[in-house]
């Protein structure tokens, strides 16, 4: 009987790694959704500014919470707007391995 008190601990012990791993990954798949968000969102500001006669990058950019500001890279080929976002982490690495690209499109002003 004795033996058996301590067993629920150390397989308690011995799980924690994995539960921390479980965690970890899905605060990280949180992440990345919400940098799918904020692109998307800077991307539709940028396409709106450039159908308005604007700069497109800059309004952007201008979109972007601080955190996304100085990583993301935003592209505009013609009436096309690209932003690409890291989403935050813990491991830099796995943030960019996981960035994320949305585009909006938009009739530049003749």
């Amino acid at each position: 009987m004795n033996k058996e008190r301590g067993q629920a601990s150390i397989e308690l012990v011995a799980a924690m790694p994995a539960l921390l791993l479980a965690g970890l990954v899905a605060m990280q798949l949180l992440a990345a959704g919400y940098a799918l968000t904020v692109a998307d969102g800077a991307a539709e500001a940028g396409a709106l500014a450039l159908a308005g006669g604007q700069g497109a990058a800059p309004a952007a950019r201008a979109a972007l919470p601080g955190w996304a500001r100085e990583d993301a890279r935003v592209r505009v080929d013609g009436g096309r707007v690209t932003v690409t976002v890291p989403p935050p982490s813990l491991i830099p690495a796995v943030g960019e391995r996981l960035a994320i690209s949305s585009s909006a499109m938009a009739r530049p002003p003749r």
